[in-house]
């Protein structure tokens, strides 16, 4: 699996207009579990304002 050596693949990640790196649904997707960072594509439905999902 490809967190094992930590490479991004391009379907992974986009650049912001800031050029800050953006995970994608994709990537999440693959790294498997929710970080609770309210991430903009997190496909968990993470909610920090309960702190649930």
């Amino acid at each position: 699996m490809q967190f094992k050596d930590n490479k991004l693949e391009p379907e992974d990640f986009y650049l912001s207009k800031e050029g800050f790196k953006v995970f994608t649904k994709t990537y999440h997707l693959k790294r498997g579990y929710c970080c609770k960072s309210n991430c903009l594509h997190c496909p968990y439905g993470f909610d920090p304002k309960k702190d649930s999902f």
